[in-house]
C-alpha cells in the first residue's frame, strides 16, 4: 500500500458550501416570518361567467349602487353624489335587518373607483357586499 507524497496528483479542491447553506437558512427564516405579515383589506370573490341563462334581476327591496364610466352614481336608479351616498345608505341600513348591497360597475372602470364605493358601503353599515358587472346584468 503506497502513498504518494508530494506532487499534485492527490490534491482535490472542493467548494466549501457551508456559508451558502447558512445564507439559505437565513433567507428561509426571513421569508417564513414575512409571509404571514401580508394582509389583505378587501377579500374579493370574483364571479365566474356561466353559460346558462343570464342571472335574474335583483329583488325590488335590494340596494343596488351603479357607477357609470362618467362616474355617475345611482342608488336604485336615483342619481346621488358621492358625498350623499354614505348618509343615504346609513339611513337605509338603520331600519334593515339584512344589510346587503350590490355594487354594479362597468368593466372599464378602475378597481380603485369601485373600492371607494365599497369603503363607503362598509362605513354606512353594509355587512355583505356583492359586485356585479353591467355587461352581465341589464340595468332596469
Amino acid at each position: 500500500m503506497g502513498m504518494s507524497v508530494g506532487g499534485k496528483k492527490g490534491i482535490h479542491s472542493e467548494i466549501n458550501i457551508t456559508p451558502y447553506i447558512d445564507i439559505l437558512l437565513v433567507l428561509l427564516i426571513i421569508f417564513m416570518v414575512a409571509v404571514p405579515l401580508k394582509q389583505y383589506d378587501h377579500p374579493v370573490r370574483v364571479p365566474q361567467p356561466t353559460t346558462s341563462a343570464p342571472p335574474q334581476n335583483a329583488k325590488s327591496d335590494s340596494i343596488i349602487v351603479d357607477m357609470d364610466l362618467d362616474h355617475t352614481i345611482r342608488l336604485n336608479q336615483q342619481i346621488v353624489t358621492l358625498q350623499q351616498l354614505e348618509s343615504t345608505l346609513s339611513e337605509v341600513f338603520q331600519f334593515r335587518a339584512v344589510k346587503s348591497i350590490f355594487i354594479r360597475g362597468d368593466r372599464a372602470l378602475p378597481y380603485g373607483d369601485i373600492f371607494v364605493l365599497m369603503d363607503i358601503a362598509k362605513r354606512a353599515g353594509a355587512t355583505d357586499i356583492a359586485l356585479l358587472d353591467k355587461s352581465t346584468v341589464a340595468s332596469k
